[in-house]
C-alpha cells in the first residue's frame, strides 16, 4: 500500500504522541511540499502556570521535514532527521501553528550537490505562531540526506 498525503495525515492524527498531546495536522499538500500543523492547548498539555508544554510545542515540528523529504526525493536516497533546536519566544495559552514548505526545487537542488557530495544536511527553521501571528517559539530542524549509491 502506497502511503499518500492523505493516509499519512490520517495515521498522524491517530498516532498516539499527537493525539493525545492536542497536536493536529491540519494539512499535508498532494505533492508533500506544504504541511500545516495545531496545538490545541488542553489541561492534559499544559505547563505548571497554564501555557503550552514546551514539548508538545518541540513535538509538533518532530517528523515533518523528515517525512516530506523522504517522500519527495525518492528511493535512491537516505533522509533521517539528525537534529532539533528550539528557542521559546512568548507563552500563551491560545492554539498555535507550524507551517512547513518543502518546494520541488529544494529537492532539485540537493539532487544536483548529492552528485557531488556524500551527504547533505540541510536547516529548516519553522515558526509556532499563534492564529494572530504572534511568535511563540522557533525550532531549528536539520536532516541528513545521503545518495544510497555512494
Amino acid at each position: 500500500m502506497k502511503i499518500t498525503p492523505k493516509r499519512l495525515k490520517f495515521g498522524l492524527n491517530l498516532w498516539f504522541p499527537f493525539r493525545f498531546t492536542g497536536i493536529k495536522v491540519l494539512v499535508i499538500k498532494d505533492d508533500w511540499t506544504y504541511a500545516k500543523v495545531r496545538l490545541k492547548r488542553s489541561w492534559y498539555n499544559q505547563n505548571a502556570v497554564g501555557t503550552h508544554y514546551g514539548g508538545s510545542l518541540f513535538s509538533m515540528t518532530d517528523p515533518f521535514y523528515m517525512l516530506m523529504a523522504f517522500y519527495q526525493i525518492g528511493k535512491d536516497y537516505i533522509v533521517w532527521d539528525k537534529k532539533a533546536e528550539i528557542k521559546f519566544i512568548k507563552a500563551t495559552k491560545k492554539d498555535v501553528f507550524a507551517e512547513y514548505h518543502l518546494p520541488q526545487e529544494t529537492l532539485d537542488e540537493w539532487k544536483q550537490q548529492l552528485k557531488t557530495q556524500d551527504k547533505i544536511e540541510p536547516v529548516f527553521e519553522v515558526d509556532i505562531k499563534d492564529a494572530e501571528g504572534n511568535m511563540i517559539a522557533k525550532v531549528w530542524k536539520t536532516l541528513y540526506i545521503a545518495n544510497k549509491s555512494k
